[in-house]
């Protein structure tokens, strides 16, 4: 049984584990900045299967316009049971109808958003980060 908990305190090590099983690429050997990334961010769910972290969705939002989620991580183990699909959903219930949920893809993942509801995008811009 899956259980979802909203802004629950997480451990950088926690959250470190679990992208390097999902294989998502972040400063995974840098607790300290995965520590700020989860702790500077206002809207996290986390998906839990008997006590252990298999599923992350981390946003950062203001509730009313948009809503930029940063992360969204499963357990290759538990991926294809529907834990992506219900952290989006958390997140989407969580920001309300009249926020924009938009994300920023891995090439990998590509092919799963469209099914999930995600359409796609041309228009986006950014400036890399330095490191």
């Amino acid at each position: 049984m899956i259980t979802y908990q909203r802004d629950v305190a997480v451990s950088p090590e926690e959250v470190a584990d679990l992208y390097r099983r999902a294989e998502l690429r972040r400063p995974i050997e840098d607790l300290e900045r995965i520590g700020r990334m989860v702790s500077q961010s206002n809207l996290t769910y986390g998906a839990y299967a008997d006590g252990k972290l298999v599923g992350y969705a981390r946003s950062v939002t203001d509730f009313c316009y948009c809503c930029y989620l940063s992360d969204l991580a499963v357990d290759p183990a538990y991926q294809g049971t529907g834990v992506g699909k219900a952290l989006i959903a958390k997140t989407q219930e969580a920001i309300g109808e009249e926020t924009m949920l938009l994300l920023l893809a891995a090439p990998t993942a590509n092919t799963y958003y469209p099914h999930v509801g995600f359409q796609h995008q041309e228009r986006a811009w950014f400036i890399p980060r330095a490191r």
